[in-house]
């Protein structure tokens, strides 16, 4: 074999060398494109459930302050409405019973009027008196002022206030109210003094 041949046969060699190198770079090149994209698709997929999930719990903690306010705005509603309704009914009490202060402060007057009847000897004296009671009577009544009943009532502690407890002549009696000594009145339902009696036993 002579040297041209051998030289021949040694380029034969490398360029085979070369082409399997290259054939080699190739594959591996072709493998870690391939292990890229087989790692890259798994991780595009993790990223997009973290942004689901995010999207998902961004979505849950506006639902619940939405149902928070809602139950915020139906509480503040019904405080409001019960606040109106509490307004209205105190404001209609204090233009019903607004003269309570008033007529209170009258009833000792009245009072002394029933006493000066009890003890006037004089017919006619009693009988100016008797119009002067009668006609103040009268105006309280049309303002919503009246006597609580009490004779031969059974003891109702709402309106009547037991000072003395006698022994009752007749089983009849027993519990029920015997006497008088102090009249009590209501304005417009409310009692503004108590009657005060004497209940039998």
């Amino acid at each position: 074999m002579n040297t041209k041949e051998q030289e021949k046969i040694q380029e034969e060699i490398l360029k085979a060398d070369e082409e399997a190198t290259a054939a080699q770079q190739q594959a591996t090149e072709k493998t870690e494109t391939e292990a890229q994209a087989e790692e890259g698709q798994p991780a595009d997929d993790k990223q997009a459930d973290c942004e689901s999930q995010e999207e998902a719990d961004e979505l849950s903690k506006a639902q619940q302050e939405i149902a928070d306010l809602r139950d915020k705005y139906l509480r503040l509603s019904a405080e409001f409405d019960n606040y109106r309704k509490r307004t209205l009914k105190e404001k209609a009490e204090l233009i019903l019973n607004g003269s309570e202060k008033c007529v209170t402060s009258i009833l000792p007057i009245l009072d002394d009027l029933e006493r000066a009847l009890k003890n006037i000897p004089s017919d006619e004296a009693r009988e100016g008196v008797e119009l002067i009671y009668n006609k103040f009577i009268k105006v309280l009544e049309q303002n919503g002022v009246k006597a609580i009943e009490t004779e031969g009532l059974a003891l109702d502690t709402d309106y009547h206030d037991a000072i003395a407890i006698v022994p009752a002549p007749t089983e009849e009696l027993k519990g029920k109210i015997m006497d008088c000594t102090l009249k009590g009145y209501v304005l417009n339902e409310k009692v503004i003094r108590h009657a005060q009696v004497v209940v039998g036993q």
